[in-house]
């Protein structure tokens, strides 16, 4: 049995599926090769049914032989430590990956995130169109001169970055071909492929237990 558990939500509905945070581990314990499983808390309650391991009420989080870390950002960073196919081991290759890492965080998704909650609340011309379009291009501009964001090579900044801007109404968002053949590029990966089809596998085999239920 593996050390690694994630724990994501028992059941979303359809929308999400294939999108859900759980999958950036998954995604990362599939591209390193380490072994894993998944498990689950009731999509019902789920604002406080597990609070004493995610203060937020959200998932994913990671349980490493009950060493437990909440945040998908902070759960890449500790499989990353686990193998060098996630982040390199040298000075300069680690920087670069974690400097990427960090900027998919806090440089586009602080806004693309919001940006898209507003649109899904009726706002589709929101105040933060500019300042999307302004970050936006600077990455459209990096991913027109470079195949991956740090090292020279795939590291778990190229996917938190590819999983930020597959976004639909994200990667719809104006015309940039760059970063286009990059989300396509990354989202082809074998191990993106699997890790999104045994999500959307979980979520579907809940709909008929759920449906009895209610």
């Amino acid at each position: 049995m593996s050390e690694l558990t994630i724990w994501t939500l028992d059941w979303v509905p359809p929308g999400p599926r294939g999108f859900v945070r759980d999958l950036r581990l998954r995604w990362a314990c599939e591209e390193a090769e380490l072994p894993y499983e998944v498990r689950t808390v009731p999509f019902d309650g789920r604002e406080t049914n597990h609070l004493e391991r995610q203060p937020f009420g959200q998932v994913p989080f990671l349980d490493d032989g009950g060493l437990q870390i909440f945040e998908s950002g902070a759960g890449l960073l500790h499989l990353a430590r686990k193998s060098d196919t996630l982040m390199p081991r040298d000075p300069v290759g680690e920087a670069e990956t974690l400097q990427w890492t960090i900027a998919a965080l806090n440089s586009i998704e602080m806004v693309t995130v919001p940006w898209w909650f507003l649109k899904l609340c009726g706002d589709a011309d929101n105040q933060l169109s500019g300042w999307m379009t302004q970050r936006l291009d600077h990455m459209e501009r990096i991913l027109s001169e470079r195949e991956w964001l740090a090292a020279g090579r795939f590291t778990i900044a190229d996917l938190l970055m590819a999983d930020a801007l597959r976004v639909p109404d994200v990667r719809a968002f104006g015309d940039r071909p760059a970063s286009e053949a990059y989300v396509a590029r990354i989202t082809e990966r074998p191990a993106f492929k699997k890790a999104q089809a045994d999500q959307i596998r979980l979520f579907e085999a809940a709909d008929a237990k759920r449906a009895q239920s209610h």
